[in-house]
């Protein structure tokens, strides 16, 4: 754990070199003011509270009564702790499948809901992520748009084909590769395979059994909502720190510039997507295709990008790490496996 605290200063480390770069001092970055952050660090808890509103939801939903509502929403947020500062945003979705094993929930159950909860949000991020790329190619921007369908399509097709093909067929680990473990006597690596094939089965069929009725399929079309609601809290953030700073954009633009940076973001090169966040909002509202160097710094100012970053970045780390703290660890360490 001690470990992913260290994101947060690693994480500032992006400011400061941008801060170098194009000259920005500690007057323009408070010149965006204080009301406006706040506006901006309250869409964040927005968002974070409607991720624990669906997680909640689809816990109900399929798995019944686990615990009281307010915890279970607590879990989903101190979460994020976990996704936002590992690369690629992933990571919470364990500690979500080991708090609900920890209730008393199967692990198959457990991971199918959570997959659920997650390819919701993947889908409707993937779909104003490419929306948001079409935008790019009719502005010219094409290499900003290039990046966000390399990075988007292939990552949501992923989650949501397996997903579906996981109502239609059983997914295991190639026999061969269980073949090769026995054949090497190591029975500790028999038994991790037995355990994940058992896990990936126990997952398909619940599938089966749900994924074709009417519970589940309204089930899907409340959580994809949800998450609209999600991403939408995320744009609107951005709308309030850059139009209070000079940066006139309206609530669509904020929202696309937002996906497209969240979709560069999903590299797995930085943890958090620190550095590439604040370059993709940047490059996409700035048109990185035709600026020069010159011509960057009298784009959209950094100054806009810092403070927006902070204001849900590190603002939701700081919350969601105290719910982590109280709610998530202690539940996972102190209930007994059923």
């Amino acid at each position: 754990m001690n470990w992913k605290i260290l994101a947060i200063p690693v994480s500032v480390i992006p400011f400061v070199l941008i801060a170098v770069t194009f000259n920005i001092s500690l007057d323009s970055l408070f010149a965006i003011g204080l009301l406006p952050f706040i506006g901006a660090a309250l869409a964040m808890c927005c968002k974070l509270f409607t991720q624990g509103l669906k997680f909640n939801y689809l816990v109900k939903k399929f798995l019944g009564p686990v615990e009281a509502n307010w915890k279970t929403i607590s879990v989903r947020i101190g979460s994020e702790f976990v996704t936002s500062t590992t690369p690629s945003f992933v990571g919470g979705e364990l500690a979500r499948i080991m708090w609900l094993n920890k209730k008393g929930i199967p692990i198959g159950k457990a991971s199918w809901v959570t997959i659920m909860e997650i390819v919701t949000e993947v889908l409707v991020a993937g779909t104003f992520a490419l929306t948001a790329a079409a935008f790019s190619f009719l502005n010219g921007a094409y290499v900003i748009g290039i990046a966000i369908v390399a990075i988007s399509l292939p990552v949501t097709g992923l989650w949501c084909t397996l997903f579906f093909l996981s109502s239609k067929r059983t997914f295991q680990i190639p026999s061969w590769a269980t073949k090769l473990a026995k054949r090497s006597g190591r029975e500790r690596i028999v038994n991790s395979l037995d355990k994940t094939n058992l896990w990936m089965k126990e997952i398909c069929d619940m599938s089966r059994e749900t994924l074709h009725n009417k519970q589940a399929k309204k089930a899907f079309a409340v959580s994809v909502i949800i998450s609209a609601f999600t991403w939408g809290f995320y744009g609107l953030s951005f709308m309030i720190i850059a139009n209070n700073a000079g940066y006139v954009i309206d609530f669509f633009h904020s929202l696309m510039a937002a996906m497209a940076s969240n979709a560069i973001g999903n590299l797995p090169i930085t943890i958090g997507g620190s550095g590439l966040t604040e370059f993709a909002i940047w490059a996409y509202l700035g048109h990185l295709n035709t600026l020069t160097f010159e011509a960057a710094k009298n784009s959209l100012q950094w100054n806009v990008v810092i403070g927006w970053r902070i204001a849900t970045y590190h603002v939701g780390l700081v919350i969601s790490w105290i719910f982590l703290m109280k709610i998530v660890y202690p539940g996972i360490k102190n209930t007994k496996t059923v």
